[in-house]
């Protein structure tokens, strides 16, 4: 008789059968060798010699009442003794394989036993004989553990065809599991396959492929929409959405003895299944799904729950007999769906035992289910507080270009305390912050928020870098003894073409010149943020037009397999050589430098997450700047309008010179009313026209409807209905206003 293997690979105490081929890596059985039909053979097409004298027939009964097992069982003892006891305390596995119907001319019959041709052998007794008795003890003692004798049977078997059912299955056709082992090996194999995934469409894949064709030879797997998370209470009807099937392909592997000489015809199986359905309250689908253990179709109330399920007409389909099974899928606290295991008629029909077999993959796909929607939860909540803790566009600023990346430390720590911001400033400038907070969990992230939030209010005020430092360093021991992060500070001034940088423990930046020449700034290291008691020392810098400077976080450079120092080499090395691919004239371009920065990654270089932040200095000409001081006085406003008027001139842009006089004459009026020392004005030309106004006063205006009969208030009215932006700033010496006009009016 031919066996079988299953689907996974056996485990510490799973041993193949001798003889028995490998399992098929998608979950095909696979025939093998047929193995001895007597105990003394080793194939059915070699008898052994004839001097071998073979021992009597022992029946069942005595063989089960001995504990001895088959020719493939597990822990066998073939040199026991006449003394040697069975093992009543512990059940001994059966075979592995899973026997599928003879194939061919192969006839498992008594007559193909040696013992039959050979002279001693004498003729069975009739059943209950002292003669019978007497042989079973002495061929149980002779064998020791050997297996079974093969029944005696009066009339040769057709082929392929089941004894126990009388039905003939085709040579090739899985056949139903016949022993309580095949079927404890089947669900364990499957188990483990379901187990494997970690989300909803692995464990759904995993459900189909270990069931089809070993279990059934269609499966359908409807799940709840939306599916309930955790707690959840659902509201809404109960609606069922098909979420996958999966059936025997069209097409079988010839290697593995399932092709045939023409292609299989389509199957009515192939057209059962609706994509939704409405599970309406008591109603015979909600019935059986409130019942929650598998039922065969064939059962009334199955039967009429399967239009609900399949749709009208569709369950005229189904197979009859029991070669349907309906199983709920019900998680830890509700019913989230449904799987229908089919037969075709091809095939032999469901047994009653197979029933625990498919309540066993419904409780362990329903419970992978609901832990994986768990999970699905807890990473969309990590992204979200990823994605809301980083800004998510970058500003445009007059006179930078920004990019930037951040890479988490793996796929299952989604966040992490690695941040980077980019925060305008009066006057043009622009803050660049990178930091990074220790550790990468769901608490590192929202230190990093608190801090992140910290120095966009710092930033405001318009603070030194190492005054900025120092009061997130306050911050952080104000949430705990142990919150400590480094970060680096710096303000990019595009009209002086200075940079000014504060460092706290972190990675120095490397500034890369337009020539090629990567350069690693020095700047003070400091100490980390939440040591306490320590002061931070700010430099000045030059940042030529041209030039770009990287701030990266210590993902990028540190790992095990090399130190800070080696990795900041390295890194700078990979910016010269891609700054030298376009040319000495023309820096490489912002997102792809960034791309190939992280391409120096390596397999083991991804212990800790990664925040990186570059930045092209473009600055501001001089010849594209204009500056004035104004005295506080009535004739301030219109003098601020000529020297508008001369300026715009210069530039060619006199189509501008109507709003910005109006504009400037606005918000010079306002300063003018209540500063007490000179007020600055400025304009700026770059892709836009920017107009800024200063004083001492640091109250800023804010933007209202004047009345009727109001004689002021309608100025930031103007600025607002014409500006394309406009805004105001609070400084350490007071305020500054400022509005911006596209060129083209």
């Amino acid at each position: 008789m031919d066996s079988t293997r299953v689907t996974e690979q056996p485990t510490s105490y799973e041993r193949p059968d001798p003889g028995v081929t490998p399992a098929d890596a998608h979950g095909v059985f696979l025939p093998a060798p047929a193995p001895a039909h007597g105990p003394g053979s080793t194939s059915s097409s070699s008898p052994p010699p004839s001097s071998s004298v073979p021992a009597p027939p022992a029946s069942p009964a005595s063989l089960a009442s001995s504990g001895t097992a088959g020719p493939g069982a597990e822990h066998s003892q073939p040199h026991a003794g006449q003394n040697s006891e069975p093992d009543t305390h512990r059940p001994r596995p059966a075979s592995e394989g899973i026997p599928l119907q003879p194939a061919g001319g192969q006839k498992p019959d008594v007559h193909d036993h040696p013992a039959a041709d050979h002279p001693a052998a004498a003729p069975p007794a009739p059943r209950g004989a002292p003669e019978e008795q007497e042989g079973q003890e002495r061929g149980e003692q002779d064998r020791g553990s050997r297996g079974p004798a093969p029944q005696d049977r009066s009339a040769p078997v057709p082929d392929g065809l089941e004894r126990r059912t009388g039905q003939i299955t085709p040579p090739g056709k899985p056949t139903p599991m016949r022993r309580d082992g095949d079927r404890l090996r089947f669900v364990g194999a499957a188990t483990r396959r379901i187990a494997r995934g970690i989300d909803l469409e692995e464990i759904v894949m995993g459900l189909c492929r270990a069931t089809v064709p070993t279990f059934a030879d269609t499966i359908l797997v409807y799940l709840r929409e939306p599916l309930p998370v955790g707690d959840e209470r659902p509201t809404g009807p109960l609606v069922l959405r098909l979420r996958r099937s999966d059936r025997i392909p069209a097409e079988r592997d010839t290697e593995g003895g399932f092709a045939s000489a023409a292609a299989p015809a389509r199957s009515e199986l192939d057209s059962i299944g609706s994509e939704r359905c409405t599970v309406r309250p008591g109603s015979a689908l909600a019935e059986v799904l409130r019942g929650v253990r598998p039922v065969f179709t064939d059962a009334p109330a199955a039967r009429a729950a399967l239009p609900e399920l399949l749709g009208e007409g569709a369950e005229s389909t189904v197979p009859d007999g029991q070669r349907a099974i309906l199983a709920p899928l019900r998680g830890r606290r509700r019913v989230i769906g449904a799987a229908l295991f089919l037969r075709g008629p091809e095939r032999i029909a469901f047994e009653a035992d197979d029933l625990l077999v498919a309540a066993q993959l419904a409780t362990h796909s329903a419970l992978g289910i609901d832990k994986a929607v768990l999970y699905g939860r807890e990473a969309y909540i990590a992204d979200e507080l990823q994605r809301t803790m980083l800004p998510e566009n970058l500003p445009r600023c007059t006179g930078v270009r920004l990019a930037s990346r951040y890479l988490p430390a793996a796929e299952t720590a989604r966040v992490g305390g690695d941040w980077y911001d980019a925060i305008p400033l009066p006057g043009s400038r622009v803050a660049l912050v990178v930091g990074d907070v220790m550790g990468h969990s769901m608490t590192s992230a929202a230190i990093m928020g608190q801090l992140r939030t910290t120095a966009q209010t710092l930033a405001g005020l318009d603070l030194p870098p190492q005054e900025v430092l120092h009061h997130l360093d306050e911050q952080a021991q104000r949430l705990g003894a142990d919150r400590m992060a480094t970060c680096l500070y710096a303000v990019y001034d595009p009209v002086a073409h200075r940079i000014t940088i504060a460092n706290a423990g972190h990675p120095p930046p490397i500034l890369l010149h337009l020539g090629g020449r990567a350069e690693v700034l020095r700047v003070p290291a400091g100490a980390p943020i939440g040591v306490g008691g320590v002061d931070f020392e700010a430099v000045e810098l030059d940042a030529p037009a041209g030039a770009t400077l990287l701030l990266y976080t210590d993902g990028l450079v540190e790992s095990r397999l090399r130190d800070v120092w080696t990795g900041i080499d390295q890194l700078r090395d990979k910016l010269a050589a891609t700054a030298q691919l376009t040319g000495a004239d023309h820096p490489p371009p912002l997102e792809a430098l960034c791309d190939e920065v992280l391409d120096m990654l390596g397999p083991g270089d991804r212990d800790d997450d990664i925040a990186l932040l570059a930045a092209r200095f473009d600055g501001i000409a001089p010849n594209d700047v204009a500056y004035w001081f104004l005295e506080p006085e009535d004739a301030a406003p219109g003098r601020a309008r000529r020297l508008a008027r001369k300026a715009l001139s210069r530039w060619g842009m006199e189509d501008l010179s109507d709003s910005v006089e109006l504009l400037v004459s606005e918000v010079v009026t306002n300063a003018v009313r209540y500063a007490s020392r000179p007020v600055t004005l400025r304009l700026l030309r770059t892709d836009v026209l920017r107009c800024e106004v200063g004083d001492d006063v640091p109250q800023l205006p804010r933007l209202r409807q004047a009345r009727a009969t109001d004689e002021g208030g309608r100025g930031l009215y103007l600025v607002n209905r014409l500006a394309r932006r406009w805004g105001a700033t609070r400084l350490s010496t007071g305020k500054v206003v400022w509005f911006e006009l596209n060129h083209g009016g």
